[in-house]
């Protein structure tokens, strides 16, 4: 056995396949914690998974489809030893927003979308999977996401809160639902108000006395046993009704219009790129907390082939879950065996116990979705943000305002959009600084006990040069120089921030202001990179006047230099004035 874990066809197939290793050569004490952690995850999964077909606009069944096989598949396919995927939040709620305008009031249509929206989603995953693309978990920064993790919790408590009090809205935009809000109080259905009411009081309860036990799970068996008992539907308090395990008619896919799939193909990128980005936070935090490694091309390839799978079997976007995974986390989970198990126990319930949930009430779902999304609010980041970091907080509290006004997805492809504007303005001009030298002889920037060189200037661009900030490097440059109290006779450029590949237009550039330096009698000393850039300038045939710039091997060293030359300078004046 131990030379078939080491053979290259096996290689190949954990490869591919991470999770399959730790299965294979599975520890027998960890069974005891996978086990306990099956079960808790498999109860926190159940109410919230229906939750979220609700929140999703499709049948409760959905929400299990969308739980069972998508865990194991990414306990095979994933890095993460303690990752639970399934329905999140945000991303229901994103897709809800992509989907409902698009299928109108046809319950089957919607159904069809979310599938081929979550395919698709997939099939993104796994492209960025295959061609490296693990770094777009940095794409959406923390601001973006805090701001957009804010306003999806609020859109979805307002929206939810109709349901929990047993009216409807008249109005599809959040702003107008928050202003007409008070004239829908003589509208509230007091029985559904006092059900949301106790399944809130539970919730509460349960968090701060016991809070290892699975509160929404135990809400919803509650509620649902006191539906069936009082016959809640008679009372007008709405439940979710027959539960079938049917999957979409077939005959219903030959009538599906294939045009609207191109209104599904920018929002699945979009939704690919969220659910990736929220579940790598997660999955790196538990990776960190219990000090192993992930892979975040793998994480990408293992996202797509369960959103895949969770489409196939009529479900809809599966992404990491931090809830459960903390759930997962909390009652010692170890190994992916874990998804196994909360997948093999949702499986039972779809087999033999479906009949049960048909009289959840709704307002109950409601009630566990508002009390999700409470845990999301974050306001004290983006208060530390205005405090530390005003650009973060303007651009998380744009987020925060685009999601609320304009709604989620155009909110949320504006904030992609000013993020990237921030990233180049800072790349367009970024910060720079004058660097000195203290008594102990340390480079740091110029401050009240680290002074300038004599006649020497030292210069840092924060910032890769390229075409499009060269001149404003110059410039910078130029201005520093016309601006200096005190003669300069030489320019030391740090130049390891700053060159950091070959741009044709930055080489040419860099001969521009080694000339307008030349006329004012100044050299130029790039320091670091020394061979790189001497071989960057040959191979570019850009000959630098050789009397006017200089490579040095770092700042030290150039510091050196200059002393050096300036030693030698004022040793031929004194020998000049002796002469004379």
């Amino acid at each position: 056995m131990g030379r078939f874990f080491h053979s290259a066809f096996f290689q190949k197939i954990t490869s591919w396949m991470p999770g399959l290793s730790s299965l294979l050569q599975y520890k027998r004490e960890y069974l005891g914690f996978d086990i306990k952690a099956g079960l808790s995850v498999a109860a926190v999964s159940l109410p919230v998974s229906i939750a979220y077909a609700e929140l999703t606009g499709v049948g409760a069944i959905a929400g299990l489809y969308s739980t069972i096989l998508p865990l194991i598949v990414y306990a095979l396919f994933g890095s993460s030893k303690q990752l639970i995927v399934g329905p999140d939040t945000a991303t229901c709620a994103v897709v809800a927003a992509v989907v409902l305008p698009l299928a109108a009031n046809d319950p089957i249509l919607r159904w069809q979308l979310v599938v081929i929206l979550t395919i698709m989603i997939g099939i993104w995953c796994i492209i960025a999977g295959k061609l490296h693309l693990g770094a777009l978990a940095d794409l959406l920064s923390q601001p973006i996401l805090i701001g957009l993790l804010n306003g999806i919790s609020i859109t979805i408590m307002v929206d939810q809160l109709a349901k929990t009090l047993g009216f409807s809205y008249d109005y599809s935009y959040l702003i107008e639902r928050i202003v007409y809000f008070p004239f829908k109080i003589l509208q509230i259905h007091i029985g559904t108000a006092l059900v949301s009411f106790f399944t809130l009081l539970i919730l509460i309860v349960l968090k701060r006395l016991k809070p290892q036990y699975p509160a929404p799970l135990l809400a919803v068996i509650v509620m649902t046993f006191f539906s069936w008992l009082f016959n809640f539907d008679h009372f007008n308090i709405r439940i979710i009704g027959n539960v079938s395990s049917d999957f979409i008619p077939a005959e219903s896919w030959l009538d599906f219009d294939k045009g609207l799939m191109r209104d599904l193909v920018v929002p699945s990128l979009n939704i690919a790129i969220i659910c990736f980005v929220s579940m790598m936070i997660t999955v790196r935090s538990f990776a960190s907390k219990n000090n192993y490694e992930t892979n975040a091309d793998v994480e990408f390839k293992a996202l797509g082939i369960a959103n895949i799978v969770a489409g196939l079997s009529q479900g809809f976007v599966v992404s990491g879950t931090s809830s459960r995974t903390a759930v997962n986390d909390a009652n010692g989970g170890k190994t992916q065996l874990v998804s196994i198990i909360a997948a093999m126990l949702i499986g039972l319930v779809v087999l033999f116990f479906l009949s049960p949930l048909q009289f959840i009430p709704t307002c109950v779902l409601g009630v566990i979705l508002i009390y999700s999304s409470i845990s999301l609010i974050n306001f004290q980041t983006i208060i530390r943000f205005f405090k530390f970091d005003r650009d973060a907080f303007y651009l998380s509290l744009t987020t925060l305002v685009s999601v609320l006004v304009i709604g989620i997805i155009p909110g949320m492809a504006l904030a992609v959009l000013l993020g990237l504007f921030l990233f180049l303005r800072r790349v367009f001009r970024p910060n720079d600084q004058l660097l000195g030298v203290d008594e102990s002889g340390r480079i740091h920037s110029i401050s009240q006990d680290v002074k300038p060189l004599s006649n020497t200037m030292i210069y840092r661009f924060n910032s890769p040069l390229t075409y499009f900030n060269i001149a404003y490097f110059k410039r910078r440059i130029i201005s520093y120089v016309d601006e200096a109290q005190e003669p300069i006779h030489y320019v030391i450029v740090d130049a390891i921030p700053c060159f950091t590949y070959k741009d044709v237009s930055v080489l040419s550039g860099i001969d521009e202001l080694v000339k307008s330096l030349k006329v004012r009698n100044i050299i130029l000393i790039l320091s670091g990179r020394r061979k790189t850039l001497k071989n960057w300038f040959k191979k570019m045939n850009i000959r630098l006047d050789e009397e006017y710039v200089e490579f040095a091997y770092d700042l030290y060293f150039a510091v050196r230099l200059v002393q050096s030359k300036e030693h030698m300078d004022n040793k031929i004046d004194d020998e000049y004035d002796q002469l004379s």
